[in-house]
Order: C-alpha cells, then sequence, then structure tokens
C-alpha cells in the first residue's frame, strides 16, 4: 500500500510539473487555482513505514489518524469482500508504525514500570499523560506485558470497531474474536493469567470457528491460534504444570476444568484430545511420552 502512495504522488508530481510549464493568456501558471483549492489535509502525505530516527511522536500520531480517516473513507464505499482487504492491509501498516513507535519510545517504555502503583493505577509525569492522550487519539495505549516490559499496541477493540459489519461474517467473526483474546495479558513468566476454563472457552471459540468458516482465508490464522491454545492447555506451561509426578495424577484442578469442558462440549475436538490426555496420565504413560501418545507436539 506504500508503494502505491509513492506512486501516486510521483504521478502528480508530474501532472503539476507539466502544467507549470504550459502558459496561459494571463501568464500564471495553470494551475494555480488547484493550489487555492488543495487544502492542508490533501496536501499532506504520512511519513513513510520504514523507521526513521527523524520522526517524532507527532509524526507517527499524525499518519496514523490520516489512515483512519483514509480507511473510514474507503470501507463506506466498498463492498465486504473489499474491506477484507483493506482490514489486511490496514493492520500491516499500523502494526509497523506501531513498531516504529516502539523502538523510538524506549527510555519512556523502560520506565513505565516505575510509574505502576497497584493493580490497574499509576502515578504517571504530565509528559507520561499527554502521551497517552495523544496516543488514545490513534487509538493506542501504553500495555504492561508482564515481568517489567512495556509497549505501544492498539487498544484491544480497535479494529472491531472500525470494521465491525463492514466485512465479510467470517473476518467479522475472527475481528472480534481476537479483540476479545486481547482484552487482558494471556500469560507471563511461563504461567497462565486466565484461568484454565477460560482458556478451554477460547479454545471452542476458536474450534467453531474454524468448523463453521473452512473456506475462510483467515483459516491458516484461526488455526494457528487454536493450536497454540491447544498445546498449553493439554501440555501445560512452565509454571503451570498438568501433571503432579510425585503423586502420578493430573493436578485437581487441571482435571476439575477438563471435566467441565468434556461435558459442556462433548462433541467438540478439544473434549476429544483432553479425553486423549487424561486416559494417557491414568494409564501412567511417561510425562515425555505424552505428546507422542495424544499426537500432539510443540
Amino acid at each position: 500500500m506504500i508503494k502505491k502512495i509513492i506512486t501516486v504522488c510521483i504521478l502528480s508530481a508530474a501532472v503539476v510539473s507539466c502544467k507549470k510549464e504550459t502558459a496561459v493568456p494571463d501568464g500564471k501558471p495553470a494551475n494555480d487555482s488547484i493550489a487555492k483549492n488543495e487544502t492542508k489535509e490533501d496536501q499532506y502525505k504520512p511519513i513513510d513505514t520504514a523507521c526513521s530516527a527523524n520522526n517524532k511522536t507527532e509524526d507517527y500520531i499524525k499518519a496514523l489518524q490520516w489512515y483512519r480517516t483514509k480507511i473510514d473513507k474507503e470501507i463506506a464505499g466498498n463492498s465486504p469482500e473489499q474491506n477484507n482487504k483493506v482490514y489486511e492491509d490496514y493492520v500491516k501498516i499500523r502494526e509497523k508504525y506501531t513498531e516504529c513507535f516502539n523502538n523510538s519510545q524506549t527510555e519512556i517504555l523502560d520506565k513505565y514500570i516505575d510509574y505502576h502503583t497497584g493493580p490497574d493505577t499509576y502515578n504517571l509525569p504530565d509528559n507520561i499523560k499527554k502521551m497517552a492522550a495523544e496516543l488514545n487519539k490513534a487509538g493506542l495505549e501504553f500495555h504492561e506485558m508482564g515481568e517489567g516490559l512495556t509497549e505501544i499496541h492498539s487498544l484491544p477493540g480497535y479494529y472491531a470497531s472500525v470494521f465491525k459489519n463492514k466485512v465479510t461474517p467470517d473476518y467479522d467473526a475472527y475481528i472480534s474474536q481476537i479483540a476479545k483474546d486481547n482484552k487482558e495479558n494471556y500469560a507471563v513468566n511461563g504461567g497462565l493469567l486466565i484461568t484454565w476454563e477460560e482458556l478451554g472457552d477460547r479454545l471452542i471459540e476458536w474450534e467453531n470457528f474454524i468448523n463453521k468458516y473452512p473456506k475462510s482465508p483467515l483459516l491458516k490464522a484461526a488455526k494457528d491460534n487454536y493450536h497454540n491454545y491447544l498445546l498449553d492447555y493439554l501440555l501445560g506451561m512452565d509454571s503451570d504444570r498438568i501433571y503432579d509426578s510425585e503423586e502420578g495424577k493430573i493436578y485437581d484442578d487441571k482435571r476439575e476444568a477438563y471435566s467441565k469442558l468434556i461435558k459442556k462440549y462433548p462433541n467438540s475436538n478439544t473434549a476429544k484430545k483432553t479425553k486423549e490426555l487424561i486416559a494417557a496420565y491414568d494409564a501412567h504413560t511417561p510425562v515425555d511420552q505424552i505428546e507422542d501418545k495424544i499426537n500432539l507436539r510443540r
């Protein structure tokens, strides 16, 4: 999309150059009236998505706002199928800008954890408050990732707010589920931050998407999300184990969560794989052979 924009700029410059060489009766340039009618907004071109140390905070904010205005105009006149492509391109552009933004604000991001005074409370200096307000205008926020790491991210529901009911049903469902997943941190330091039951519900949501939209262009992304969640759900995490080796059994809280899911979604693939896991552990299959036993690998 950036190449396309650059091409348009070059073509526009060529047209203006040609017109300047064409004399008119009163001796004024032929593009004089065009220049007068052009608004400041029409003349603005966003900074390139290639990161540059010369770009300032306001450059990124202005570019992001410009693209939002452009996207809103585009999707208003597009078909849902056309807007699917607009969504994909828009995500790429915002992610590139956000990456550059993060790279340019490392000093602030490294210190952000120092302003944390409680679970959801901060004592932010005025300059950080101002930046947070500016970020919000562009659909961005400071997001604590855990372990002292803070990054600038799009607001969890940002893309849903832009594209809801503007894309095909599969894209609508995908964007909504991503927004739901991103409402809170998933894991930190090898440990789950949501409950095991909530993780099971996420699995079912993605499994339902896969079953409902088998021909969606987003199928691979949905399968990747499902698989990654399933690995954590059945194989555990570094700080969130499934099996108590000393007792020789699945931890009680995990077994309870598994039982609830199997009862709630008995015909799901997730329930099927969960039953296989329970059977393997109950048969005292060695832990290092579990992945092969249930045909599931990280």
